[in-house]
């Protein structure tokens, strides 16, 4: 048996089913061109006469695009089939996808019909398209559902008609990956002639299965994969083509290969999310934003040691330049060292422990730490030397109609010391309390607040500068509350007073 497995991308049809997707005439377009540079092998373009929008989608984009096969749904009905050769006259190779409802379900209460009925219809329907193209793929509708012994009937009725695919598909999303696999090798067993046709999957995900049951499928005998990008689809969506490609890639012991280009996935995804309106979820497997993105401490150490420790896929496979070291309360010191050395910062390990230590109070408070906070807490430790004063507490009362009133308790050499004052602001306040409580005359030369710019809950990055003595210090805060920030970049620079006193012999 061949060791391809064919790629049948029906993102432009079964995908553009979903509810406030649909795309125009020049965005499928653009997303065919990037489903050919991707290296799909198959385009399902439409449903021609679904709307004279979807057949003039099939004839330009047969136009548009050259390698791949270019096909066109229909239903097993002969004006189905007519329009459908005409959407694809400009293609350069076309497919007629035609089938039929094979399972009880299906038979009884959608066609109202009965099994030799319907298979007599399906191969009418093959042979009719087959007027058109050499190329006709049958689905069995609901096949998932449908009785093992008929289904292999009308497979092997169709392909004696002429079909060179037969597609199975678990429309409803109904099977167990052993109950799919089982399926397919049924009709390998079963099907004289099924060495005539390509055995092809379309799952469907109502049960979160899809992609297990295409690759049980493919494991089983199947060599084409009908998926979507990003899984999208009817109902809970397709099987999704990133998924099935880098599962092949991944496993080398199953000899199974596709011809997909792998790093155009990334952007591939990307085009159609923005196209369709439809934002990947975070954790969806391969594209989504924390697919190679490491948070917890041990992760990330192990990642940084050896990408394999807790990478199957390396990042670059798929058009991502790098894993993501995501800069939580779960990071390690390992994390916080990498992000300040890919930012030019290199701090020894006493260094490295202060900043780490403010650096978890403040993850505690924010969600991700970016860069810049990174840069400000940095900043904030300019000039290392010991912190003799630190904030212990600090209480503000403030707002309309009230004068502001800060309570602040600093921890000095270990003694803790109180004080509370008014300002006409909160800062003002506070910083008045901290000067009542060091009794030294220090004048305030600059104070500069870096704009909240990403939302409610980042941080705020404070730069004050002090003189005293003569002497200009400069200290920083970093805070998601700016009061505290500000507090913390006063005292930064008092310690600062403090060391240089005491590196003179005056402290």
């Amino acid at each position: 048996m061949d060791n391809r497995v064919y790629i049948f991308d029906t993102t432009l049809r079964d995908g553009e089913q979903v509810p406030g997707c649909q795309l125009n005439t020049v965005e499928k377009i653009e997303v065919a061109r990037a489903l050919e540079q991707l290296g799909v092998d198959v385009i399902e373009a439409g449903f021609p006469i679904s709307s004279p929008g979807d057949f003039k989608s099939v004839v330009e984009i047969s136009k548009a695009v050259t390698w791949p096969v270019i096909c066109a749904l229909t239903r097993a009905v002969e004006k189905d089939i007519d329009v459908a050769a005409e959407s694809l006259q400009y293609a350069k190779r076309g497919r007629i996808h035609t089938g039929i409802g094979t399972s009880p379900y299906h038979i009884q209460y959608k066609l109202n019909s009965n099994p030799e009925e319907i298979l007599e219809r399906a191969v009418a329907a093959v042979k009719y398209a087959k007027r058109y193209v050499e190329d006709v793929e049958f689905y069995a509708e609901d096949a998932g559902r449908s009785d093992n012994v008929y289904l292999a009937r009308v497979v092997e009725a169709v392909i004696k008609a002429g079909a060179t695919v037969v597609n199975i598909p678990d429309t409803t999303g109904y099977c167990l990956p052993h109950q799919f696999g089982e399926k397919i090798k049924f009709l390998v067993d079963n099907v004289p002639n099924i060495d005539k046709a390509i055995i092809s999957t379309h799952c469907h995900n109502d049960l979160g299965m899809a992609t297990a049951n295409s690759i049980s499928g493919i494991l089983n005998g199947a060599r084409q994969v009908e998926v979507t990008i990003n899984g999208i689809g009817e109902r809970a969506g397709n099987t999704s083509l990133e998924e099935v490609v880098m599962t092949l890639r991944s496993h080398k012991e199953l000899e199974l290969f596709t011809n997909i280009n792998t790093k155009n996935i990334y952007k591939t995804s990307r085009l159609v999310s923005s196209l369709m309106n439809m934002p990947v979820q975070p954790n969806k497997a391969i594209v989504g934003r924390n697919a190679f993105a490491h948070s917890s401490g041990i992760h990330q150490d192990g990642v940084l040691k050896n990408r394999e420790n807790y990478e199957i896929i390396d990042p670059v496979e798929v058009g991502i330049s790098e894993s993501s070291i995501v800069l939580t309360a779960r990071s390690g010191r390992a994390a916080l060292k990498h992000r300040l050395e890919v930012l030019g910062v290199e701090l020894d390990k006493e260094k490295l422990d202060q900043v780490y230590q403010d650096f978890l109070n403040l993850a505690d408070k924010k969600k991700d730490i970016k860069e810049d906070d990174l840069l400000a807490l940095v900043g904030a430790h300019d000039g290392f030397g010991d912190r003799r004063i630190k904030l212990d507490f600090l209480q503000v009362v403030t707002g309309k109609n009230l004068v502001p009133m800060a309570t602040v308790r600093l921890d000095i050499a270990g003694e803790k010391f109180s004080a509370t004052e008014s300002g006409n602001g909160p800062v003002d306040a506070a910083i008045k309390a901290v000067k009542d409580i060091i009794h030294r005359k220090v004048t305030l030369q600059e104070f500069l607040i870096q704009a909240i710019t990403r939302g409610s809950d980042d941080i705020g990055k404070v730069h004050m500068q002090v003189e005293f003595e003569e002497s200009v210090y400069n200290g920083f805060g970093a805070n998601t509350d700016i009061i505290t920030a500000s507090v913390e970049a006063f005292i930064d620079a008092l310690n600062k007073i403090g060391n240089k006193q005491k590196a003179s012999g005056k402290g």
